[in-house]
């Protein structure tokens, strides 16, 4: 149950400062809605309820440099889809790809993570997650070649038990 006074007064927060409004009528709307949604997502964003708060402020940190360098990541595929588009024979780089690789993740929220970093990527997409099994579309070699499962072992620190390890994410053509 602790859990889920962490989400609301997380996600009340969150209302709060991106809402800028302060009447009865918009903080009724945040409450409610903030209820509803951790009513029906607690279970997605702790997982392990055995954590205690110093891991939580430790995978928070960690998320917010792992944040710092996907949009790093963002910036460097923005750059390289430019030049694709751009410069002379770029457009003959452009090789689309299905490629498939397993994930050494294991919660719900950790794949889903992945899967969304991979899609806020400029030039790749996530198709498909089955199981540990992902497929993704990318726009060329390069960013096909992104895939190299650095992405996901950053993600795997970030919940990462003290003394755990992740393994690389092997990439195949689907």
């Amino acid at each position: 149950m602790p859990h889920r006074a962490l989400i609301f007064g997380l996600l009340m927060t969150t209302w709060l400062v991106f809402s800028g409004l302060f009447d009865g009528f918009h903080i009724t709307l945040g409450i409610i809605s903030s209820a509803l949604v951790t009513q029906i997502s607690s279970d997605l964003l702790f997982d392990d309820r055995s954590a205690t708060l110093r891991d939580r402020a430790r995978q928070g940190w960690r998320l917010a440099l792992y944040l710092g360098w996907l949009m790093w990541q963002v910036v460097l595929s923005n750059l390289h889809l430019l030049r694709l588009a751009l410069a002379p024979g770029g457009l003959a780089e452009v090789k689309p790809r299905v490629v498939s690789f397993r994930t050494t993740l294991k919660t719900d929220f950790e794949k889903f993570l992945l899967a969304n970093s991979i899609t806020l990527t400029p030039g790749t997409i996530t198709v498909k997650i089955l199981g540990d099994e992902f497929l993704v579309h990318a726009v060329s070699e390069t960013a096909a070649s992104g895939l190299d499962g650095q992405m996901e072992r950053r993600i795997a620190r970030i919940f990462a038990k003290p003394g755990g390890d992740a393994s690389p994410a092997r990439v195949s053509e689907a």
